[in-house]
């Protein structure tokens, strides 16, 4: 598996407002995320407790899932949650700060991208440091391994060049988790549905707490795989963890969330990309 990733990062960065056409591969079929974040990374339950072992417990959010009509359901704040046995399924994911990015040749535009992305390289801070997700790692071959559509092939439809050069998946992918064995692993299940009252509605809006954020993060690290259980004591332990995390990856993400235009507009102002978050401490990136 061969990928051009270079001047790139389609998979990294919400694209959608200057897209040409329509991107909503995700808010198809039965699984229709509440929030409205794109490629949102799922972590495994050990990568949630690396992230926190490192100090950055605040670059970490929630995503739940709307139920529909065939789906065990869970009704919190007037949204109807996919559920085991009553309780919320999520997974935990890497924030998307509003970034000035250029991608694919364009200029810089204000457009949501990970946590860790440099905005101005379009590499990433963390890709040779053992954090990097599994997920990350394996892509574009778990989509191939499961015949769907990559960003790469997105990518070249939309502003042609090469991107994915070899759609021969690896034999082994270290991120691909199906059916019972995602359960406790890198599925959750919240065990106190009365706790998310306000909690969900805020997610819905974009608009979490850090203690909404460190509920959810709490519950994936406390979690045992292959079940539903959850350790309350190690869930706690964790939540209080997430809730006093003041990394640098934190510091830049809210000194870009106050720096923001909206989303789609025009970034040109914004210089010393990669300075501004190298200045609160981001490590610099390796070369291509």
């Amino acid at each position: 598996m061969k990928v051009n990733c270079e001047g790139c990062a389609g998979c990294c960065i919400d694209w959608r407002p200057i897209a040409p056409g329509t991107l909503d591969h995700e808010r198809r079929g039965r699984r229709d995320p509440l929030d409205d974040t794109y490629n949102l990374v799922p972590l495994t339950r050990d990568e949630v407790k690396a992230f926190l072992n490192e100090g950055l417990g605040d670059v970490m959010t929630p995503r739940l899932f709307r139920a529909d009509e065939e789906t065990t359901s869970a009704r919190v704040d007037g949204y109807d949650l996919a559920a085991l046995d009553g309780r919320p399924v999520f997974y935990v994911g890497l924030r998307k700060p509003p970034k000035p990015v250029g991608p694919f040749g364009t200029e810089p535009t204000w457009l949501d991208a990970c946590t860790f992305l440099d905005p101005e390289t379009l590499r990433c801070r963390i890709h040779d440091s053992a954090l990097y997700p599994a997920t990350c790692g394996d892509y574009p071959g778990q989509n191939l391994t499961l015949d769907q559509e990559t960003e790469c092939e997105r990518v070249e439809r939309a502003y042609g060049g090469d991107r994915l050069l070899d759609a021969d998946p690896p034999e082994k992918l270290r991120g691909l988790a199906l059916g019972p064995q995602a359960l406790g692993a890198k599925l959750f299940v919240y065990p106190d549905v009365d706790e998310l009252t306000g909690v969900v509605e805020r997610l819905a809006a974009g608009e979490t707490t850090v203690a909404d954020r460190a509920l959810f993060v709490g519950v994936a690290a406390g979690s045992r795989p292959g079940t539903t259980a959850v350790d309350a004591e190690k869930a706690e332990r964790a939540r209080g963890r997430a809730q006093e995390a003041d990394s640098w990856a934190g510091t830049v993400i809210d000194a870009w969330i106050d720096r923001a235009g909206r989303r789609g507009s025009d970034a040109g102002d914004a210089t010393e990309r990669s300075a501004f978050e190298e200045r609160r401490g981001a490590p610099p990136t390796s070369e291509w």
